[in-house]
């Protein structure tokens, strides 16, 4: 089949690519300079003239905080253009695989949501992911909500961890949201085995199973790193105001497709890889 990687400089598109690239299928990888899904008529003209089997969309507005106080440009990416490409693949019998977020939940829960739980997002992104959610699955496309993902290019927390070790005596780190850190790796294989599949369209959860907090993520990091987890202190969210409040609970349930490995054992199969990409450790005492 023919793919097609919409977002294609981003962290998880990346890791796509590099897991189709295991099929031996032909695959395109697009960033926003090559194709601004803002644009539907170049959206509309190059799906129609590449005639992709699968769109795996990694294009996302992702600063959470931002979104406050732009929301309608987060939206523009987030929803608008999503219904767009969920067109234009429709068009083309393509396959859709649009990738959306644990944020769509407002955290009041204090069980892991299944795929259809009630969505009541409590941000602006949450918000608009929500609506690119809907215009996917409108058009009888699929989604795959994840959280809390690292991988080795780009900024995310882990590597965060790994540079602040090195540079701080001390790390103040939430311990008071719970999630599931996911490996855009792991997530990458997740993508293109539910879009090899016969599952039906529609929503699935494509997170590592297990759970933990941010405090508890950052330890488990400091541990790997051999440096003293006790110098991971833990905070409560409150310490850390901002613009955009986040769910204080969004651990997701997998019911209609299997999560992936549990998180520690992930972290620890991506460790070559991320320690090797932050460059050598300087751990302080």
């Amino acid at each position: 089949m023919r793919w097609l990687i919409t977002g294609g400089g981003g962290m998880l598109a990346a890791d796509v690519l590099d897991r189709i690239g295991l099929t031996g299928e032909p695959v395109l990888a697009l960033g926003r300079s090559e194709l601004d899904l803002r644009d539907a008529r170049a959206v509309r003209d190059f799906v129609s003239a590449y005639r992709p089997r699968v769109v795996v969309n990694c294009a996302a507005w992702t600063a959470v905080d931002e979104a406050e106080t732009r929301e309608a440009e987060a939206l523009a990416v987030n929803g608008h253009a999503v219904r767009t490409l969920a067109e234009a693949c429709e068009r083309v019998a393509a396959r859709l695989v649009h990738l959306s977020t644990d944020y769509v939940f407002d955290g009041a829960g204090v069980l892991p949501y299944a795929e259809d739980a009630p969505t009541a997002p409590l941000n602006a992104y949450g918000r608009t992911k929500l609506a690119g959610e809907r215009a996917a699955l409108e058009h009888g496309h699929y989604v795959v909500r994840t959280a809390w993902l690292y991988g080795a290019t780009g900024r995310n927390f882990v590597r965060t961890m790994i540079e602040l070790a090195g540079s701080r005596p001390f790390v103040d780190v939430v311990a008071d949201q719970r999630g599931q850190p996911t490996w855009s790796a792991d997530l990458a294989d997740f993508l293109v085995r539910l879009a090899q599949s016969d599952l039906p369209p529609g929503v699935y959860h494509g997170t590592s199973s297990g759970e933990t907090t941010w405090h508890g993520l950052a330890t488990e990091v400091f541990t790997l790193l051999g440096a003293d987890p006790a110098r991971v202190r833990p905070v409560p969210a409150a310490a850390f105001p901002r613009p955009a409040p986040r769910p204080a609970y969004s651990v997701l349930a997998g019911t209609r497709c299997e999560l992936m490995r549990p998180w520690r054992e992930a972290l620890h199969a991506a460790w070559p890889v991320l320690a090797g990409k932050a460059g050598r450790q300087c751990v302080v005492a």
